[in-house]
């Protein structure tokens, strides 16, 4: 893959070398993610963050990689402050923003909208989500994950074991993770959903095309057994007609310290690509986990500034002169991420 001035939109653009690229690149940002050196390498550029549906972790993390590089970032939060509420198109908006911008992140509920928009821009585009259709820079952080907390138990994610639990019809996390793990070799995936929200059937398809295994099951409890790692998603409210619909299903598929105990392998690494919904009615992920040395969730969305910082470097062609105008940084910094 030519990473040069490429938009990232699918998953379905990585093969596996394209992959180690990134996860290579990756790596060499620790110091500057960790506030241990800093550079100026896209010192001027500019990042056009537009997001015109709801989140915390991908936008921040987003803007956070970019300015970890020396980038500056301007921001478009919510449709209602764009002019797209006087009609203005994806093709007229993707032309003027792109004027102001060297790349594009963007998140809209319509699947294909950030393609669309992909289309007019001047400058490269990644996807931060559209509707339920895909979320790659997720996808990868994801898989990221996976090979570090698997490398530390001296395991690879060819031949691994995962559990996919929850709203798997509507999670694009999910959707973009399965597409990217066709690259690797013998994995078995066991998908735990209620029947109404099961794996896209096409997914499953390709999954088992590709050799790997797949079980689907509505029985948790025994879902979770023998698995390396377990990767909950919560009922994604937003997609459902009514928040009565996703009443539903709320609730009925959760992991607490007892469950995990009683079920799940020792040192089973437990994901979730956040938010998780906390309220007691759902709690898919319970706090009692919190301080468990296999939940990952929180090592998840620090190694999201690795990837992501990779992805900019890559499209903006500098990930081999990051050194060029590095530092010490001049401030104080404590150590936030070994646990």
């Amino acid at each position: 893959m030519n990473f040069r001035g490429s938009h990232i939109l699918s998953v379905k653009q990585f093969d596996r070398d394209s992959v180690e690229q990134v996860f290579q690149v990756a790596d060499g940002m620790e110091p500057y993610a960790h506030r241990l050196r800093m550079t100026k390498v896209l010192d001027g550029a500019i990042l056009g963050n537009m997001f015109f549906e709801p989140s915390t972790r991908t936008r921040v993390s987003f803007g956070c990689a970019f300015n970890l590089l020396g980038g500056d970032v301007r921001e478009t939060t919510d449709v209602k402050s764009s002019s797209i509420t006087k009609g203005e198109s994806l093709y007229d908006t993707a032309r003027v923003i792109s004027g102001y911008s060297d790349v594009i992140v963007m998140r809209h509920p319509q699947p294909g909208s950030v393609a669309e928009f992909a289309k007019a821009s001047r400058v490269p585009v990644v996807n931060g989500g559209d509707g339920p259709n895909e979320h790659p820079s997720q996808a990868l952080l994801d898989l990221y994950t996976i090979k570090k907390e698997l490398h530390s138990n001296s395991r690879s994610i060819d031949g691994m074991r995962i559990a996919m639990v929850g709203d798997l019809k509507h999670g694009r996390t999910v959707h973009s993770l399965s597409q990217l793990l066709l690259l690797y070799k013998n994995i078995h995936f066991t998908l735990i959903s209620p029947t109404e929200l099961r794996m896209p059937e096409s997914i499953v398809s390709n999954l088992q095309a590709a050799g790997h295994e797949v079980t689907e099951t509505e029985e948790m409890e025994r879902g979770l057994q023998d698995n390396d790692t377990v990767y909950l998603t919560r009922i994604q409210e937003e997609r459902f007609d009514s928040k009565l619909e996703a009443d539903i299903y709320r609730g009925r598929f959760r992991l607490d310290q007892a469950i995990y105990t009683r079920h799940c392998q020792p040192n089973t690494v437990i994901m979730h690509p956040l938010p998780r919904d906390s309220r007691a009615d759902a709690n898919e992920l319970d706090n009692d986990l919190n301080q468990h040395p296999s939940l990952a969730i929180f090592r998840q969305t620090d190694n999201g500034v690795l990837v992501r910082m990779a992805l900019f470097a890559l499209i903006l062609d500098v990930a081999d002169k990051i050194e060029d105008t590095a530092s010490e940084v001049s401030w104080y910094t404590e150590s936030r991420f070994e646990e």
